[in-house]
């Protein structure tokens, strides 16, 4: 497969593109000009490298031609932990991308629907199935969602996916993967999925390791019969 990944230079994108790379599938990586990637992707005849300096100013008919021949497209943004990564611009940043691709894919209008698969967060609920969290759970989300300009762009972009494109789109398929806090480890582990999560992310979260979050959504990409079960949904990771 062809599969264009946002957000490679992170910690959880390098280990994404690793994955597809030893699947064995082309990958088209998005970075910013001044980010740190492995030498060897540079010279690596499975990796095609897009510098920019911002993503989210890149024109629709850009990014369509970036998409062009792409089957499956996987997001892996994230906001840097500092004052200026949490507070400065863009603070939508993932719902900025999230819309630009679906544009892009929407203009390119494919045969075949091409499979979004968002990296999103346990903290952020699914709202098609009204789960069930407490009083103070939601004090503190709307805290969070007032205060932490990060949690509102997971939420909107979420929300893009579920509720803008719908289950029903011509050209696009869509998995927004929820792990729970987040853990590096070296090897990938066994882990679960869920509808909904299992556990509080707040006052009782669990475990999901970085490793294992690029392995799940490699094989969502890759795994007709795993996108099958979870596409047009929020499954929650934990490690097992």
């Amino acid at each position: 497969m062809n599969v264009l990944v946002a957000g490679a230079s992170g910690a959880t994108g390098r280990l994404l593109v690793t994955q597809l790379l030893n699947a064995g599938h082309q990958v088209k990586i998005i970075v910013r000009m001044t980010s740190n990637i492995p030498g060897e992707w540079q010279q690596h005849s499975q990796v095609n490298i897009i510098r920019t300096a911002d993503i989210t100013a890149i024109p629709v008919q850009e990014m369509a031609e970036y998409l062009r021949g792409c089957q499956a497209v996987a997001l892996c943004l994230g906001h840097t932990m500092s004052f200026k990564g949490i507070y400065g611009k863009p603070t939508r940043l993932v719902t900025h991308v999230v819309q630009l691709l679906c544009a892009a894919i929407t203009q390119n209008a494919p045969e075949k629907p091409v499979r979004v698969v968002l990296m999103n967060t346990a903290g952020n609920s699914n709202r098609d199935l009204n789960e069930p969290v407490s009083f103070t759970h939601k004090l503190v989300i709307g805290l969070l969602r007032l205060l932490l300009p990060p949690h509102a762009d997971n939420e909107q972009a979420a929300d893009y996916l579920r509720v803008k494109t719908g289950k029903q789109h011509p050209f696009i398929e869509w998995v927004a993967l929820r792990p729970d806090t987040l853990i590096n480890q070296e090897a990938v582990t066994p882990f679960s999925l869920h509808a909904s999560p299992v556990r509080s992310a707040l006052f009782n979260a669990g475990q999901t390791s970085r490793i294992n979050v690029a392995h799940c959504m490699c094989r969502l990409i890759t795994d007709d019969t795993l996108w099958h079960q979870w596409k047009g949904q929020m499954p929650v990771i934990y490690n097992s």
